[in-house]
């Protein structure tokens, strides 16, 4: 970003409430900081409309599009590379997700990321630490969402330790405390119900240790606020805090009937269920003291969009460890990354921004097409497909890493696998430059090929190749031949045209050669 002076935004559309947040970006020799300047909040409820069959309804969609039209509006000054979007648990889990998202996407009038729950606590940690001293200690930073808690362990902006457990304060209020109504003993079974969730990361964490434990979002500062106005605690949550508020509500019966000063009206309806699983916490945890957080997810999201922007892009970070995790042969990495690199600029199919969101696709796809081959040799490609799609890679959003996937599974055998998923023929060339480039080099090394050229499209391609290098290269011109088949059922012609030393050149069919 190279103006001193930028706006970004982000939009963190979370299971309770959506929020929208404008920073000023400002740059010194140092690095930056963003200085928040607006933001808007909408009560949505979106984990309320999930019902049993995990299918979002009518109503909790149509508060959410109303509330990205708002939005939208806001941002309609703003240029795609200065907005990131980003939707947490109840959207990973909605089964109707995928359909809502492209009426959402179009209310807003940006792309909105699903992003997994390890990518959710990262970023969690990065809004709250930059809110926070960078003193060297280290933290436990705990996020209670309205569908899903974020544990984070680290030290100034690092963190180490990330989980996601499926606990959130509106799932839990609807589940156990259904119209409001409390009862000593639904709320014994929430605080066990999360506590049952939270064990299974108990062991990593307790282990890693922290110095300081802090709350962010919704639920931590509507206890921590909660507690001091009404004297309980003035430096932070404690746990006999936590108990004179169970103990209150217990006795009268509804959140609102308790005389607890200071909540505000939009946090009544999940405080219960928010307060079992903070109480929960503290049980699981051992956690003596937790302190109220400013910054969250919407302000870790602005500082990994400048992020990307200055060359500090978590996604090539994420790539690179998981080429050295899976052993990757690096030289074959970048064989296939120049060749299929080369064919694609050779064609201009799709939009600017479409061939930049591509060309990053088939880099990332280069990088990661072999890493199956540590599962096994047999179907690597699907192994390695499986384990882009459901690993998690920090930076990345779902949507990302299935379309990187798309690539590593159709990158050999039959194209009908990814004919499906394929958006456009711009998507369906760069499949076809991603193909070819891992056909010429199957034998894995660093052959003289000739110059090339890919031509055409979007159903006719030629593949300009020296006549002389074919003759002397029988197996690849059948393996031509088997690939241009391959595409044919696909409908696409692919021909191979020969070139003469003269620049002469003699069409002919791959399928024909």
């Amino acid at each position: 970003m190279s103006n001193p002076l930028k706006l970004v935004a982000a939009a963190d559309l979370g299971s309770n409430s959506f929020h929208l947040l404008i920073g000023r970006v400002v740059e010194s020799p140092l690095g930056f900081q963003i200085y928040p300047l607006d933001s808007l909040k909408e009560v949505v409820r979106l984990a309320g409309g999930l019902g049993q069959d995990k299918r979002l309804d009518a109503a909790s969609q149509t508060r959410a599009i109303l509330a990205l039209q708002r939005f939208g509006e806001r941002l309609r000054s703003f240029s795609p590379d200065r907005v990131r979007a980003v939707a947490t648990n109840t959207l990973r889990v909605a089964k109707n997700g995928q359909e809502f998202l492209r009426t959402a996407e179009a209310a807003l009038g940006f792309p909105i990321e699903v992003i997994a729950g390890q990518e959710e606590a990262r970023l969690i940690y990065s809004g709250v630490t930059h809110s926070l001293p960078a003193d060297g200690k280290k933290r436990l930073i705990v996020d209670i969402g309205g569908g899903s808690t974020e544990f984070v362990i680290g030290r100034d902006h690092a963190p180490e330790v990330l989980e996601s457990v499926y606990v959130g304060c509106v799932r839990f209020s609807r589940e156990f405390f259904p119209a409001g109504a409390i009862t000593r003993g639904a709320m014994k079974a929430a605080i066990l119900a999360a506590r049952q969730e939270i064990q299974v990361i108990r062991k990593a964490f307790v282990s890693a240790g922290w110095d300081e434990a802090i709350g962010s979002s919704g639920t931590a500062k509507a206890i921590a606020e909660a507690l001091s106005v009404n004297g309980s605690a003035s430096d932070g949550i404690h746990a006999d805090g936590l108990d004179a508020l169970i103990a209150r509500l217990v006795k009268a019966g509804r959140v609102e009937d308790a005389g607890i000063a200071g909540l505000r009206p939009d946090r009544i309806p999940v405080f219960a269920g928010g307060l079992a699983i903070m109480m929960a916490i503290f049980e699981e945890l051992g956690i003596k003291v937790m302190h109220y957080g400013e910054g969250a997810l919407r302000l870790g999201v602005l500082y990994d969009l400048v992020g990307r922007a200055q060359q500090g892009d978590m996604r090539r970070i994420s790539v690179e460890q998981a080429m050295r995790r899976y052993s990757v042969d690096v030289s074959q990495a970048q064989r296939i990354s120049l060749l299929a690199m080369n064919l694609w600029k050779g064609l201009r199919l799709g939009s600017d921004e479409e061939r930049e969101q591509l060309e990053q696709q088939l880099l990332w796809a280069s990088c990661l097409h072999e890493i199956g081959y540590s599962i096994s040799h047999n179907s690597f490609h699907k192994h390695s497909a499986y384990i882009v799609t459901h690993a998690d890679l920090p930076g990345f959003s779902r949507r990302e890493q299935q379309a990187v996937a798309i690539f590593v599974l159709g990158q050999r055998g039959k194209i009908a696998k990814v004919q499906a998923q394929l958006s456009g023929p711009a998507h369906t060339s760069a499949v076809m430059c991603f193909r070819l480039a891992c056909l010429f080099y199957r034998r894995r090394l660093d052959l003289d090929l000739p110059s090339m050229s890919l031509r055409g499209g979007p159903a006719r391609f030629q593949l300009g190749i020296s006549s002389d290098w074919l003759e002397q290269h029988p197996l690849t011109v059948f393996s031509l031949q088997q690939e241009s088949a391959e595409w044919a059922k696909a409908g696409i012609d692919l021909q191979l045209l020969p070139v003469q030393e003269d620049g002469v050149s003699a069409r002919r069919s791959a399928a024909g050669a």
